[in-house]
């Protein structure tokens, strides 16, 4: 799992993406979820999640986690 993560980290430094949004996005992208509930303390928080969930991610990033095996090529993506 930790080197997963370092690969995850690799390829979203590449494309610049925050791991907030990719983190809501993954999760938001799978047909089963109809919702995510990020914790937030504060209106400044609840603002920050909305952009993340909000923010384009290329769809190259995705490619990406996917060729190199840090997940599975049938997992769903957020279409960008």
């Amino acid at each position: 799992m930790m080197d997963k993560a370092a690969r995850v980290g690799e390829v979203r430094a590449r494309h610049g993406v925050p791991l907030e949004a990719v983190a809501l996005q993954f999760i938001l992208a799978h047909p089963a979820i109809a919702s995510v509930i990020p914790g937030a303390r504060s209106i400044q928080e609840v603002a920050d999640n909305v952009r993340m969930v909000e923010l384009r991610i290329p769809g190259a990033f995705w490619a990406e986690l996917k060729s190199s095996g840090v997940i599975v090529e049938a997992a769903p993506t957020p279409r960008s």
